[in-house]
């Protein structure tokens, strides 16, 4: 998990809404979604799924950086 990736795509998902709202929908702190959102933490595993609920998609598309992913596939094919 790349740390800076999670933290933009979790700032890219909130948008407009405030950091407050999605806090208090999610049932973390606002200095809590911060952090997530700075890369200074990583949520315990039950405030990432609460995330994902919220907006409404995989934890994995949030917290797993897809490219390495999409890396590892096209090294399986060449082989």
């Amino acid at each position: 998990m790349n740390n800076a990736a999670i933290a933009k795509r979790l700032i890219e998902l909130r948008g407009e809404r405030s950091r407050e709202t999605v806090a208090n929908a999610c049932g973390i702190s606002v200095s809590a979604l911060a952090m997530y959102e700075v890369g200074a933490r990583i949520p315990r595993d039950d405030i990432k799924v609460r995330l994902a609920h919220y907006y409404n998609c995989s934890v994995e598309f949030i917290f797993f950086v897809h490219k390495e992913h999409e890396t590892c596939l096209k090294e399986k094919e060449v082989v």
